[in-house]
């Protein structure tokens, strides 16, 4: 017997590793895929850290760096993680590729955790990036609270997996996966916090925006280099996050589609 079937943790690993080559390879294959998802995130942060330097940061107790690279940061998941795995998603599945492979010993949950492990780690990747280039180029200090930043990452990389795979299954097409992901992507840039940081904005505004998915995550990236964020408002964000990822996995074991729309 192999040590395969005796540790039931290894076969699921393996399995979903082979998948998450094969679909590396793809990724590759796919230029305009690729070009928003690698070079996209790299590009915008220059345009927060100009709108930043008309911001009075100093009283809300930001500086440049602290806001531009948590922008960053969710620039990264946006694009490089749940705008690319929803044309994934739907793609693989008009072309009839998720069927075939729930025929065999994949589960569905490794089936869709093992298609979106390349863009995932794409989006971290970019992460670490995007922390070294910030603390080179806006003498951006260690976090403070590094912990928070960590959570916030992980966070924001499952959650977006998880919203990336309930918008493909509301989207039809291949060429509509280039649309669908636009409410949530230009909503996120707009009132996340990422081109204009919560705190500078009016206390009832603010308090609306941060029940939206991607602001817990700048929120938490964010306190982790401040370290002025409150463990009750940590907490608070922590929980908005996770209550994200527990409605959007629920809502895609309920609707995701393994089969093309007709």
């Amino acid at each position: 017997m192999s040590v395969d079937t005796l540790d039931g943790t290894i076969t699921p690993a393996r399995r979903m590793t082979a998948l998450a080559r094969a679909e590396l390879t793809l990724l590759g294959r796919s230029r305009g895929t690729l070009f928003a998802a690698v070079f996209v995130p790299l590009v915008l942060p220059f345009s927060v850290r100009q709108a930043a330097k008309e911001m009075d940061l100093a009283e809300a107790g930001l500086t440049t760096g602290t806001v531009v690279l948590p922008a960053a940061i969710g620039f990264s998941l946006v694009f490089a993680v749940y705008s690319a795995l929803v044309g994934v998603f739907v793609v693989r599945r008009e072309e009839l590729v998720l069927k075939r492979l729930r025929t065999g010993e994949l589960r569905d949950a490794e089936i869709l955790g093992g298609a979106a492990l390349p863009s995932v780690l794409t989006g971290l990747v970019q992460t670490l990036l995007l922390i070294a280039g910030c603390s080179v180029l806006l003498d951006l200090s260690a976090p403070s609270a590094p912990l928070l930043a960590v959570v916030g990452l992980l966070l924001g990389l499952v959650m977006c997996a998880a919203l990336a795979a309930l918008t493909a299954s509301f989207t039809r097409t291949g060429e509509s996966a280039q649309v669908t992901p636009l409410p949530l992507t230009f909503v996120s840039m707009l009132a996340s916090g990422m081109f204009v940081p919560l705190e500078l904005l009016p206390d009832k505004v603010a308090a609306v925006c941060e029940l939206l998915p991607l602001t817990p995550v700048i929120t938490l990236v964010r306190g982790g280099w401040t370290g002025d964020l409150p463990a009750g408002e940590a907490l608070g964000a922590a929980t908005t996050a996770v209550a994200w990822t527990v409605f959007a996995v629920f809502a895609v074991r309920r609707w995701f589609r393994w089969e093309p729309r007709r």
